[in-house]
């Protein structure tokens, strides 16, 4: 345990913390001294019966972290008794990008505090957790927070303690410090190390890495257009793709890829890092089938780089819309190596008309698909992440007149732009 964590303890006193309370972040930071600060808020209405502790995934490497979080949340869920509040939690370095670690904050208010603590003692004996307890002064108002330690078979309290005072929000929210090659991937290399590092763990890795090309496509400008048609679903996609394949004669491809669907179901049962690199692979495979496609005759995508990477970015960053990077980020850059195509149009359509569409059609979604229905926050979030994608950026087309109306539209948009 102690190797694990020895590289977090010493930045610790400089280290924040941040705990979802009711879908907004409330954010602590620790001190040898006290100063007189009040409490934070995340322990005002604890009680004094409650007992407070949190857990940080701290393994060095990304996939193991990845994949032990999620392990995590399911044991806390599963074996902690009832009268255990589980919170999202994460500990940052502020504006020190992939400083960032998750874990969970508990609050113990169960009648059986014994068995809540030896469930924590056995994952740090056994599993890359660093366990913090929060205790109360005898005041009453001062809290300190104490690290565990893992020594000769026993766990044991350290003796260092730190107080516990309130931290001002950071200038980034701390979930974008980690966005990058983690929620959001910008090379075909950094995408492929994951999932060839998933090879021993998930057996569908390596069907995925049959499927692609040696190295990223040669970024080359295609000979003939390649126009991609974004937005959420029941937007009108598929009826303005095959009619632009007709009326163009061009040639009309999907992302992800129809070679990847079977294992589509499989990679969104895993963590984010993992997911998200089997999609912007998809985007690879897309994109040498494009540069094939595009050397004898116009080519329209459906969905491509635009959508990994705005429903990745709305996902990662909870609470408001003010999280979300600044415009002008590098998480809204388009990857280097990665086909660019000549035209991306944004379908846009009212919210309560998309519902309608999507209840007519009555088939099933995805995760992230069944949220954009019931949460307009996540909704906005992806709406505003494809307007700051940069290089190229959307040209936002309004889908609510009839299909021949957009249609149109988009024809005079392709004849401005592509000259075709």
């Amino acid at each position: 345990m102690a190797r694990r964590v020895m590289p977090l303890l010493g930045r610790w006193p400089s280290r924040v913390f941040s705990v979802e309370l009711d879908g907004a972040p409330c954010y602590f930071s620790i001190q040898e001294k006290h100063r007189g600060e009040e409490a934070p808020r995340l322990f005002a209405k604890v009680r004094e019966r409650d007992r407070c502790f949190s857990l940080l995934v701290c393994a060095g490497d990304a996939i193991r972290r990845a994949k032990f979080y999620a392990e995590l949340k399911e044991t806390l869920l599963r074996d902690l008794p009832p009268g255990c509040d589980v919170s999202p939690m994460s500990s940052f370095l502020p504006n020190v990008r992939d400083s960032l670690i998750k874990g969970f904050f508990l609050k113990d208010s169960s009648d059986s505090p014994s068995k809540s603590e030896g469930l924590l003692r056995d994952l740090i004996r056994h599993d890359p957790v660093l366990v913090c307890s929060y205790l109360r002064g005898e005041d009453g108002q001062l809290w300190t927070q104490h690290l565990w330690s893992h020594a000769d078979g026993q766990t044991m309290d350290m003796s260092k303690e730190y107080y516990v005072v309130p931290s001002e929000a950071p200038e980034y929210h701390p979930s974008t410090l980690n966005i990058i090659n983690s929620d959001v991937f910008y090379s075909f290399e950094e995408a492929y190390e994951v999932l060839k590092k998933c090879g021993d763990i998930i057996p569908e890795a390596t069907s995925v890495m049959e499927l692609l090309p040696s190295r990223a496509p040669a970024r080359r400008k295609p000979d003939f257009p390649v126009i991609v048609v974004e937005g959420l679903d029941a937007t009108g996609k598929t009826t303005l793709t095959e009619s632009l394949r007709d009326t163009l004669g061009a040639a009309l491809l999907r992302s992800p890829p129809q070679c990847l669907s079977p294992l589509r179901a499989r990679f969104d049962q895993e963590p984010p890092l993992i997911r998200r690199a089997f999609y912007a692979l998809g985007n690879y495979i897309t994109a040498e089938q494009v540069g094939q496609e595009a050397s004898k005759t116009p080519v329209i995508v459906d969905r491509f780089w635009h959508s990994t990477a705005a429903y990745a970015i709305a996902t990662a960053v909870s609470g408001p819309m003010c999280n979300l990077p600044a415009e002008g980020s590098e998480v809204y850059r388009w990857p280097s190596d990665l086909l660019q195509p000549s035209l991306v149009v944004l379908l846009t359509l009212d919210p309560e008309e998309r519902k309608r569409r999507l209840r007519d059609r009555g088939q099933g979604k995805t995760e992230e698909e069944q949220e954009l229905d019931h949460n307009q926050l996540f909704r906005l979030k992806v709406e505003e992440a494809y307007r700051r994608i940069n290089g190229p950026a959307c040209v936002t087309v309004d889908a609510s007149p009839s299909a021949d109306q957009v249609l149109q539209q988009v024809q005079l948009l392709i004849r401005g732009k592509c000259h075709l």
